[in-house]
């Protein structure tokens, strides 16, 4: 199977940060720039890309893809990523685009929103990361000062270890095939590129630098909490808060797209290790008081709420035969609500 699909252009990009892989392709308009989420590349992005008129750029993140593989400071949250799709974009001679972040990469996204708004045009938030980041409540504030049961510890290690192995099967439901399957999209989606979809998982470095990081003990349950180094640590409410974005004196238009069955982002998602306490799966759960369950779409909302109420403007849009993926799993609406937003925005 070719990676790179029919009539997308892959080339290298460097900058003063990486040397990054990013695919293209040409249109008419402002470019839509794509960012891609955690366990996964651009690779994952190239139907929408065939089926969009405008050009578009969607950048391979560090230690995903092709990029170059370097280590991610987790204390500062999500800026080594944001800080490198600005490096590609600055050197691409990019500005004011049109962005779409997908769960990870809606975190990706905000960090811009704050750290460089004349990047950002527009945003598209895609089953995104909640603003407050892993281990809150619904007003944000952190369960445990330490935001116990977040970071490189909360995964499971055989995935981890099937990644680094480049397991393509799906005899366990620790492979990166079976978790597609159960996580990324709603039950009984295939579009036949599944083994492309596998492909691009499983270019995920793995290592405490990189997929999951690393973590450190906690006198909280479950006796862990977020490190300092590496993707999962990036996004614990330890060292990320995207909510400043409500308070920015430029408010470009969001649009927020999530699937109705959604099963990483969700109000009671069993990626969340409050929620695997709550039903009996991780023992020892000292109750709703203490480790409640994290509303993770009701987080979202509330800070998007807050951001129109600011001046801004936002639009959530649920698809109701989606999981994690809407842009695959819907991919024709998944156009006609982008172009919408974005002509409006233009």
């Amino acid at each position: 199977m070719s990676t790179v699909l029919d009539g997308i252009e892959q080339t290298f990009v460097e900058t003063d940060r990486l040397r990054a892989s990013v695919l293209s392709r040409h249109g008419q308009g402002t470019p839509i720039v794509l960012v891609h989420g955690n366990v996964s590349s651009s690779l994952f992005f190239q139907p929408l890309m065939l089926a969009l008129p405008r050009p578009t750029v969607a950048i391979d993140l560090r230690g995903y893809g092709d990029s170059e593989t370097l280590p991610v400071d987790a204390t500062r949250g999500l800026r080594d990523f944001s800080d490198d799709v600005a490096s590609v974009l600055d050197a691409l001679g990019l500005a004011a685009v049109h962005l779409v972040g997908w769960s990870m990469g809606g975190g990706i996204v905000m960090q811009l929103m704050l750290d460089r708004p004349d990047l950002v045009r527009s945003a598209t938030l895609m089953a995104t990361v909640p603003p407050q980041g892993f281990g809150t409540r619904l007003d944000g504030s952190k369960c445990t000062p330490d935001a116990a049961g977040t970071g490189g510890l909360g995964v499971n290690p055989d995935f981890v270890a099937r990644l680094a192995a480049g397991d393509t099967t799906a005899d366990a439901p620790t492979s990166p095939r079976s978790v597609f399957r159960s996580g990324y999209v709603a039950p009984g989606f295939d579009d036949g590129r599944e083994d492309l979809w596998v492909e691009s998982m499983l270019s995920t470095k793995t290592g405490e630098d990189n997929q999951p990081g690393d973590g450190v003990a906690s006198e909280s349950w479950p006796g862990f909490a977020a490190g300092t180094r590496g993707i999962l640590n990036t996004m614990s409410a330890a060292h990320m808060d995207l909510t400043g974005i409500v308070d920015l004196d430029h408010k470009p238009s969001i649009l927020w797209i999530r699937g109705a069955h959604d099963a990483i982002v969700g109000d009671e998602s069993f990626f969340d290790i409050n929620t695997l306490g709550k039903h009996g799966i991780v023992p020892g759960w000292p109750g709703e008081d203490v480790a409640p369950p994290q509303p993770m779409i009701a987080q979202t909302r509330a800070v998007l709420e807050e951001y129109a109420a600011n001046g801004g403007a936002y639009r959530e849009v649920v698809f109701e035969h989606a999981g994690h993926s809407p842009h695959l799993e819907d991919e024709p609406r998944f156009v006609e609500e982008l172009l919408a937003h974005v002509t409006a925005t233009d």
